[in-house]
């Protein structure tokens, strides 16, 4: 076995003694069994070993509020449909709220919103427990009962986390997408829920620019005839259209009750919809409970972010992907949330920083790719901002290349804890990612969570260690969907995740668990790149040639011929003023040689005007391999869910050349 390198961070002592993590093992070692020594590696075994055990410990250790207790942790393991706290009642919204039950508490922030002016407006716990009530009274009057469907076409704003809470509250199922997706995109995914209520802004603030949405709210209400109540929120300042209801007076003071009423639900009562990106047909709708959100996002906020009631929270996302759901979930552990609503580069790439300043982030979240553009750009964070609050820098969306990690350490600080984190909109959470008691290793994410069960198998169902292989989890875990939507009989769900072993989830990812148990995601595995016997994943490419200055964004794309060949072509998004020329095209090819393995070097390099990406800003690999293979763009992709069409359409002209 070799030794592994020096990591890049290690928590001194201290560190590790005050880590919430530290604390519950000890907790759980004196009253559930769990070990008291071995550190974290002899917690995690324990929690997958023991999961029930473990499981009923989380639940203990925060406290979670059963209003009918639970007959059994885990009534059935069988996966899909595992069956967690059977008989128990409990709500979402109640935990969320619960720090405005404090006195001391209930002035402090529990939401700090930040807008591309940079200015910074708290809204007090006591005051959002406040709205949720008036917010809960107003669904009820309107005849919003548990199980339906509420919805929001919402940016990032306080009034998204009260509706969602007000939703939860009443039992109702949350959805929402943000204003920056089209109609037809919104209505792929709303149509299928069939909302009852829709949440929504006459528009929004990006890059500088006022982006008008009322002409795109008015054919969803046309296209949604489930539609009882429209309310609407003045964000540009524009009047109620005719017929909707106004938000203001829906969460005024003198509105109904504001005490807020929990409905008690069963623990897999439906908390939520979320979407997959839905490139090659409609986004996947997937249910998760209000329990099993609440329990993990205990483990995974409080336990494995490390966060409390004196840390305050910030990620940078949009309404439209998972990661605002477990933002807004950080006010489970008492934690003062930070919504940014606005462009991540504006006024420049720098502009993230300045809001961790401004706000006094304890945890900072961002994209691997934000990280990635401020090294480009120059931006010196560490020099230009006091970011001496921020603890954590968390980064996903996609694996942090080492690049990334060294940059963070040399610009912000030598002592920062790097958490680059990876799981799925599928669980709303991560399998392997952020342990505060762990050293950092460059490239690499520093453990598999507690109670996920997480492998690297090769295609015959054997464990690796060191090597590629498939992304599996072999137990269940509370978060893992309760179902799809308008998947009567469980087989989308069944064939997304059970297909390649029977049983066992596959998430789709190509991932090795390295000697000393982190783990390295190597990117899709659908999108393999798999030449002569030797697979590689995407990612590895990317980062490697996104070294090179010229090149801002690459793709690359491995397609079996029908001849038994195997073209690989690379197309490069070159940077201002950069060249493909035949230097640039030599200096690719010998990074990717000398990099990674001569067999990995593109047939050809290809310059595109910009890279498709989803509407969440993951690169589109599968449906331009399918563009490449001479489907029709019509049947290839999804066109409601990629950022810009007419990319695709250089990748479906380029088939026909070749053919």
């Amino acid at each position: 076995m070799t030794a592994s390198p020096a990591p890049l961070w290690q928590p001194d002592a201290d560190r590790v003694a005050a880590a919430r993590i530290t604390r519950f093992q000890a907790w759980a070692a004196e009253r559930y069994g769990a070990p008291a020594e071995g550190g974290y590696a002899a917690l995690h075994r324990w929690s997958v070993d023991a999961l029930e055990t473990f499981w009923q410990a989380v639940a203990d250790w925060f406290d979670v509020r059963f209003s009918t207790p639970y007959e059994q942790v885990l009534g059935d393991r069988a996966m899909p449909g595992a069956q967690w706290f059977t008989g128990a009642t409990l709500n979402y919204a109640e935990h969320a709220l619960r720090a405005a039950e404090d006195p001391a508490r209930a002035q402090e922030p529990a939401l700090i919103h930040v807008d591309e002016t940079h200015e910074a407006t708290p809204v007090s716990w006591s005051e959002l427990r406040r709205q949720v009530g008036a917010l809960a009274a107003e669904l009820r009057a309107l005849g919003v009962r548990p199980g339906d469907r509420v919805s929001g076409y919402l940016p990032n704003i306080p009034e998204a986390v009260t509706a969602l809470l007000a939703a939860a509250a009443v039992g109702a199922v949350w959805t929402s997408c943000a204003p920056d997706f089209g109609a037809r995109s919104v209505l792929d995914r709303f149509q299928q829920v069939e909302p009852v209520v829709l949440f929504t802004v006459d528009g929004y603030r990006y890059g500088g620019k006022e982006h008008d949405r009322r002409d795109t709210v008015a054919e969803l209400r046309r296209e949604l005839p489930t539609l009882r109540a429209v309310v609407h929120i003045p964000l540009l300042g524009t009047a109620a259209p005719e017929g909707a209801l106004s938000w203001a007076d829906l969460i005024s003071p003198d509105a109904e009750s504001a005490e807020p009423v929990f409905e008690q639900v069963p623990f897999d009562h439906p908390l939520w919809v979320l979407y997959s990106s839905g490139t090659t047909g409609l986004p996947k709708a997937i249910v998760q409970s209000q329990g099993g959100i609440l329990l993990e996002h205990f483990k995974q906020l409080g336990l494995h972010c490390d966060l409390g009631p004196e840390d305050r929270f910030f990620w940078y996302t949009s309404t439209g992907w998972m990661m605002w759901n477990f933002l807004v979930s950080g006010l489970l552990t008492g934690t003062t949330v930070i919504l940014y609503d606005g462009s991540p580069g504006y006024p420049g790439t720098g502009a993230q920083w300045a809001i961790a300043e401004r706000t006094g982030a304890t945890l900072f979240g961002t994209s691997a790719a934000y990280v990635m553009a401020c090294r480009k750009a120059g931006v010196h964070p560490g020099r230009d901002h006091d970011l001496s609050h921020v603890k954590c820098v968390a980064t996903t969306g996609s694996p942090l290349p080492p690049d990334g990690f060294r940059w963070l350490h040399d610009e912000v600080r030598e002592d920062l804890w790097i958490a680059s984190v990876s799981g799925g909109t599928d669980v709303c959470s991560c399998f392997a990612g952020a342990v505060p008691t762990l050293p950092v290793h460059i490239g690499e994410l520093q453990a598999a969570c507690l109670g996920t069960d997480l492998q690297a198998w090769d295609p015959q169902g054997k464990p690796l260690t060191g090597e590629v292989g498939e992304l599996v989890v072999t137990n269940p875990m509370p978060s893992m969907p309760i179902h799809f939507w308008n998947d009567p009989d469980g087989s989308r769900y069944r064939d997304s995740y059970f297909e390649m072993f029977p049983g066992v989830w596959r998430h789709g990812d190509w991932i090795t668990i390295t000697d000393h148990g982190s783990v390295v995601i190597h990117g899709r595995s659908d999108s393999t790149l798999n030449r002569q016997g030797v697979r590689m994943g995407s990612s590895d490419i990317y980062e490697a040639v996104e070294r090179l200055p010229e090149i801002r964004e690459s793709l690359v794309i491995g397609l079996e011929e029908p001849n038994g060949g195997y073209w690989m072509p690379l197309f490069v998004h070159l940077a201002p003023g950069a060249a493909l020329d035949d230097d640039l095209r030599e200096r690719v090819k010998r990074t990717i040689r000398e990099q990674l393995s001569p067999r990995h070097v593109p047939d050809d390099i290809i310059e595109v005007p910009a890279i498709p990406h989803t509407l969440t800003g993951k690169r589109i690999e599968v449906p331009v391999k399918r563009l490449l293979q001479g489907t029709p763009l019509a049947k290839a992709v999804n066109p409601g869910s990629v950022d810009d069409i007419e990319l695709l359409r250089f990748y479906e002209e380029l088939a026909r050349t070749r053919g």
